[in-house]
C-alpha cells in the first residue's frame, strides 16, 4: 500500500519504510492544518498478562501506572539500574480480561528484541506472559485536526453515536490517551470488513490525532486506500521528525538513551518519586534531585535562515573563545514556524530560557536562544 502511494523508501530499523510521498513540508503543513496518515507498523506491540500486571511492570518504570485505568493510557520509559533509559513507551491498560490484566506496551523498533528480553527476564519469573500483540497487523497514525471528522464516518452509526460528546460530535468522548476497541465498517471487504480495532487518542506530532493497531495487513490496506482517497495526506518519517520535533517530543536514540536519566532529558513530569513503591534506577534519579544535575536538554530557537542538526556544537556564545558547552540531539528547520530548531544538553546554568547560546554550523556560530518546548504551541 506505501509503495502504491508513491513513497520514497529509506532503511529503518530492520524496515523499508517511506521518507516522504509528496514531500516532507507538504506533508508537513497537512496535517498541521488538516489531517495526514503515517504507516508506524514498525513499532512493537507487546500485550502484558496476569493477575496484576501493572504492579509488576511498575517495578521497571518511574511513573505510577495505577494513576491510569482501564481505557486509560500514559507515557513513560524503562530504567535501567545506572538511571539510564532503556526505551520509552506508551502504556495502555486494557482492563480485565478472563479474569487476567492486560496492558499493552507500544515500544521503539529498534528496541523491540531488546525490550522483550528484558520484560521476560523481569516479568516472567512473576507470572506476567508477554506476547506480540501486532503479529500480522497493521499500525497506523491519523493525525491532524481533522482527524476525528475523517475517522467517524468509518465506525458506523451506533458506534459513532456511543462515543459522541453532549454536542453530539463523534469520538468526542474518547479523551487524549483514551482508547476503545471499536469497529470499523465498509472499509473493505473478506477480512476487513467490520474489523475490529484498538483506536488510541495518541500521537507523536502535537496534534489531536488516533493511532489505530488493525488485526491484519488486508484490514490496514483497505483503511490506508479509504482515507488516502478521501483526500487524506499519506505522510512519510521525514515529516513526523519535523512535526515531533516542533511539538517537543523526544527521539529515542537522539535525544534520550542509556546513557541520560529523565532527569537530564527534562521528563521530570513522568517521574513520580512520591509514590512509595521502588523501581529500578530509583536511588539515582532520588540522588541525582537532591544533589542536581549535570546537563538538562532544552531547546533552541536559532536566528535567520540557520539549520542546525544532530551532533553540531553548542557554544557558549559566538565569539571565537566561547567554550563548546554541549551538542545538538536533535536539529531542523520548522515549516510552521519558520525557523531553525533544535534540541540540545547544556549545563543546568545554562538551561534558562532567554539564555543566549550559539550552534556551531560548519566551523560558523550561529546565535541561539534557549527556548521552552513545545516550540509549537496550540
Amino acid at each position: 500500500m506505501i509503495q502504491a502511494s508513491g513513497a520514497r523508501l529509506v532503511p529503518f530499523a530492520g524496515w523499508e519504510m517511506p521518507l516522504q510521498f509528496a514531500g516532507v513540508v507538504k506533508e508537513h503543513q497537512a496535517v498541521r492544518s488538516g489531517c495526514g496518515l503515517f504507516d508506524i507498523s514498525h513499532m512493537g506491540v507487546l500485550r502484558l498478562t496476569g493477575e496484576t500486571c501493572s504492579d509488576h511492570l511498575q517495578r521497571l518504570v518511574p511513573s505510577d501506572l495505577h494513576r491510569i485505568g482501564p481505557g486509560e493510557a500514559c507515557y513513560t520509559v524503562l530504567m535501567q539500574a545506572d538511571g539510564g533509559i532503556l526505551d520509552d513507551l506508551i502504556a495502555y491498560d486494557c482492563g480485565l480480561r478472563d479474569g487476567q490484566s492486560e496492558l499493552l506496551l507500544v515500544i521503539n523498533a529498534a528496541c523491540a528484541e531488546a525490550d522483550t528480553a528484558w520484560l521476560q527476564e523481569q516479568l516472567a519469573p512473576h507470572g506476567v506472559m508477554i506476547t506480540d500483540a501486532k503479529g500480522d497487523g497493521v499500525l497506523l497514525a491519523l493525525q491532524g485536526p481533522q482527524a476525528a471528522a475523517r475517522l467517524a464516518p468509518l465506525l458506523g452509526e451506533s458506534t459513532a453515536a456511543a462515543m459522541a460528546g453532549p454536542d453530539g460530535t463523534p469520538l468526542a468522548a474518547l479523551p487524549r490517551f483514551g482508547h476503545r476497541q471499536l469497529r470499523l465498517e465498509g472499509i473493505g471487504e473478506g477480512p476487513a470488513a467490520g474489523a475490529e480495532v484498538l483506536v488510541a487518542r495518541t500521537g507523536y506530532t502535537g496534534e489531536d490525532g488516533f493511532e489505530l493497531l488493525l488485526p491484519s495487513g488486508e484490514a490496514g490496506t483497505a483503511l490506508w486506500q479509504r482515507l488516502t482517497e478521501s483526500g487524506v495526506e499519506p505522510c512519510g518519517l521525514g515529516a513526523r521528525d519535523t512535526l515531533r520535533l516542533e511539538a517537543g517530543l523526544h527521539l529515542y536514540g537522539s535525544d534520550m538513551d542509556r546513557s541520560t536519566s529523565p532527569l537530564e532529558a527534562s521528563l521530570g513530569w513522568l517521574v513520580h518519586l512520591e509514590m512509595p513503591e521502588a523501581f529500578v534506577g530509583r536511588d539515582v534519579l532520588e540522588r541525582q534531585t537532591a544533589e542536581g544535575l549535570e546537563r538538562r536538554l532544552v531547546g533552541l530557537s536559532l536566528e535567520g535562515r540557520a539549520i542546525p542538526r544532530a551532533g553540531y556544537s553548542v557554544r557558549a556564545g559566538c565569539g571565537s573563545d566561547d567554550a563548546v558547552v554541549g551538542r545538538v540531539t536533535s536539529g531542523s528547520w520548522s515549516p510552521t514556524l519558520q525557523c531553525g530548531i533544535a534540541m540540545a544538553y547544556v549545563p543546568p546554568a545554562l538551561a534558562r530560557p532567554g539564555t543566549e547560546l550559539a550552534v556551531e554550523i560548519r566551523g560558523t556560530p550561529q546565535p541561539a536562544r534557549v527556548v521552552r518546548r513545545p516550540f509549537l504551541r496550540r
